[in-house]
């Protein structure tokens, strides 16, 4: 694999720890405090927050949690694009992307699919160098998946064309993989609200998720958008999987990011653990 293809890490040391030895422990120490029960049936899909790990690592443990050992799994990333502003969506489609970790491939065959399908979707590097909402999964997935491969996949401007474009898109060409895939929508929740406020805010979001109705989320976001940072990613995963037979939703944890940290509630970030289930 070409060293260029390889996307280090942006924000180790800084956002999560910069050593393995001291990701697992953090990771770990998550989740052995969740007391949410994984949700029945076949796990097709999840939502996940990328903020620190300090803050955002006690709610993303809940989703993780649920697939810990899970052995040759393809995850295809989807988040929102923090630097860049695009239409459609970027892909890193070859080589791998590395934390302290290590470096997980990426899996050429479904990257490749993707790219095939669907004119909205590209070859789109630079977009993802400094990007965060992705990385920050990282620290779960390559601890707890052997074996893991990765569909990094960022979103620029969340149109409905662009959401429409990649749930279409994945629906085709998931069933054709070789190896089981799990989706995983990367995104926050209000920023920057007192807590009762953006708790208001975020349980909006939250009943749309319970619901499992990805369109009336979509209208939602389009009407505002500071609900959720990566809300298309989020309406692209649900839409997405229930074309690929999940019939069930589960809110695994909502919290903000006053319930960890300085516990500081005067301005706080929501962020939300969901699960999306099929029967088999």
């Amino acid at each position: 694999m070409s060293s260029e293809r390889v996307r280090g890490a942006a924000v180790a040391g800084s956002w999560y720890p910069g050593t393995p030895k001291a990701i697992v422990a953090e990771v770990e120490a998550y989740l052995e405090r969740i007391t949410t029960k994984a949700p029945p049936g076949r796990i097709v899909a999840l939502v996940s927050p990328h903020a620190g790990l300090r803050y955002s690592g006690p709610v993303a443990a809940n989703a993780y949690a649920t697939l810990r050992g899970r052995a040759g799994l393809t995850v295809v990333l989807v988040g929102p694009s923090h630097h860049y502003a695009f239409d459609g969506v970027a892909l890193w489609p070859r080589g791998a992307f590395g934390t302290p970790l290590g470096q997980t491939p990426i899996d050429e065959d479904l990257a490749g699919a993707l790219l095939a399908e669907s004119a909205s979707i590209v070859d789109g590097g630079r977009p993802h160098v400094e990007e965060h909402s992705l990385e920050m999964q990282l620290p779960f997935l390559q601890h707890l998946c052997p074996d893991l491969r990765l569909v990094p996949a960022l979103m620029g401007r969340q149109t409905r064309a662009s959401v429409e474009a990649l749930a279409g898109a994945l629906a085709v060409v998931v069933p054709r993989s070789s190896r089981p895939v799990v989706l995983v929508a990367s995104s926050d929740l209000s920023h920057y609200h007192a807590a009762p406020a953006a708790n208001r805010l975020d349980a909006l979001v939250v009943d749309d998720v319970a619901r499992f109705d990805p369109e009336r989320l979509m209208a939602r976001l389009e009407q505002q958008p500071e609900h959720a940072c990566g809300g298309g990613p989020i309406v692209a995963v649900m839409s997405a999987s229930k074309a690929l037979g999940a019939s069930q939703s589960a809110v695994l944890r909502y919290a903000d990011s006053g319930d960890a940290g300085e516990r500081d509630k005067s301005r706080v970030v929501g962020y939300l653990a969901a699960a999306f289930t099929a029967a088999s």
